[in-house]
């Protein structure tokens, strides 16, 4: 039997007048059933939720695609379509080597030949190998017999060691391509024969995060001056405690840190927040709210909470203010980052034109207490939203006259995305170094990648005694 939300949530409502009214009910049956009834509200409420009217990830959503008839659904050819710029290998002038093959003549008929030159076939390969260097540092010896050894690499420091390369491949598969430590130890044994243990790699990544300690007070510094940055936490599991993961960022630095605490107290550890005075973006966290900035607000979360009191609560002013918010931003986009004063003003008016009719449609509940009745009075959902959009609409609206401010805060979740897949993938961090090291690590690699550095060079330059160039240039 198939179950409609709507005809649920008017049985519900019935069911509440209904129990209103009856006066022969006793007091311990009356408090049950108003129990039962809150708890069903509540089931409801959490089944109702998915990924395009919450924060819910779209993984968790159910699976109520509708089966789509491949045959009709597109007069599109299969295959590449008219205009799209494919890719393909291209042949060389210059191979690496050249394997030539002759004709058996046996297999020949009879007669007289000559040479037709040849056609020519490429395959691109990929080796893995094996290379040791020997540094051989020249010794000189004076008449008075003092001892000079020329000055070796500053990355050799042993006898013998993993090169700059080695721990590059570690560390890319650990910390960018989130590879287990044993699966990693698989990979040099099989396919380099290298007995590189756990423990190395583990080495490997420490190394790295002792040689980022600059940059990441250079990250910090860069933030702090910046003029409008992201912020967001996400929720981690180390060795079974719950931790916090946060970030600050924009498009061309990142910054990451793991701290045990959610609120002002991490943010304050980390101590970019407390110096910054530019628009910081954010999901409306109310510990944002308690540094002394601008806030500019993400409207995607709104468009969800809309999109839920639209379809769930029926609100006729929530699906209003959707398509309002979703036009406004295409307007700010052909604008080229932000609009004129006079469509500013134009478009504020519009938008307390929608909050002014949603209160008449979610009208705020009685302030009148019952006998005995105590705390806060319970507001619905889409009026505690209605409020905040009241409220902080110089926030939600910054998007339309300031260029550096973004319509969604998705470069804080996009660059925290990847955390979310670690720890699929390895269930949790080990130990509170662990996260600490891969909040450093994958911080450079990231701020790398948006400077157009890839993370293979990014580490190879690590692992020289470098940092790329535009660390202290930009």
């Amino acid at each position: 039997m198939k179950i409609n939300n709507d005809n649920v949530r008017k049985t519900l409502e019935s069911a509440k007048t209904m129990l209103a009214k009856e006066k022969n009910i006793s007091p311990a049956l009356l408090a049950v059933l108003n129990l039962l009834l809150v708890f069903m509200q509540a089931m409801l409420d959490r089944f109702s939720l998915n990924s395009k009217n919450s924060s819910k990830s779209p993984s968790t959503d159910l699976n109520r695609r509708k089966k789509i008839n491949r045959k009709n659904s597109s007069k599109r050819k299969p295959g590449g379509q008219k205009g799209r710029l494919g890719k393909q290998l291209k042949p060389t002038p210059n191979p690496d080597r050249i394997e030539t093959i002759n004709i058996d003549k046996r297999s020949l008929p009879k007669g007289n030949y000559i040479d037709g030159g040849f056609e020519a076939r490429q395959v691109v390969d990929f080796d893995i190998s094996v290379t040791i260097t020997e540094y051989r540092a020249q010794i000189l010896i004076n008449t008075h017999g003092d001892r000079y050894v020329a000055e070796f690499p500053s990355f050799v420091t042993r006898p013998i060691q993993y090169g700059p390369k080695t721990k590059t491949t570690s560390v890319y598969m650990s910390q960018y391509q989130l590879t287990p430590y044993n699966r990693i130890e698989d990979y040099f044994h099989e396919q380099a024969g290298l007995n590189i243990s756990v423990g190395s790699v583990f080495n490997f990544n420490q190394e790295a995060y002792v040689k980022l300690e600059q940059f990441e007070k250079i990250a910090k510094e860069k933030l702090i001056s910046s003029s409008t940055i992201n912020a967001d936490e996400t929720g981690i599991n180390i060795n079974g405690k719950r931790m916090w993961l946060h970030t600050a960022c924009n498009e061309k630095w990142t910054h990451f840190f793991a701290h045990k605490k959610r609120g002002k107290e991490a943010m304050d550890a980390i101590g970019i927040l407390p110096k910054f005075t530019g628009t910081l973006c954010h999901d409306h966290w109310k510990p944002y709210y308690r540094y002394h900035c601008k806030h500019g607000l993400c409207n995607a979360h709104h468009l969800r909470e809309l999109e839920w009191c639209a379809t769930e609560d029926k609100q006729k002013w929530a699906l209003a203010m959707k398509k309002f918010l979703i036009r406004v931003n295409e307007k700010v986009t052909a604008s080229g980052g932000k609009l004129t004063p006079l469509k500013c003003k134009y478009y504020r008016k519009e938008y307390n034109k929608i909050l002014s009719d949603a209160e008449k449609e979610c009208r705020s509940p009685d302030i009148n207490r019952r006998p005995g009745q105590r705390g806060r009075i319970k507001k619905t959902k889409s009026r505690n939203l209605l409020e905040r959009l009241s409220q902080y609409q110089d926030d939600i609206l910054r998007f339309m006259y300031d260029a550096h401010v973004p319509f969604t805060n998705n470069q804080g979740e996009n660059d925290l995305r990847m955390t979310k897949v670690q720890q699929k993938i390895s269930g949790c961090f080990r130990s509170e170094e662990g996260a600490l090291i891969f909040c450093r690590i994958r911080g450079y690699l990231i701020t790398c990648r948006k400077h157009g550095v890839s993370a293979t060079n990014a580490l190879e330059t690590l692992f020289e005694g470098k940092l790329p160039d535009f660390v202290n240039s930009s």
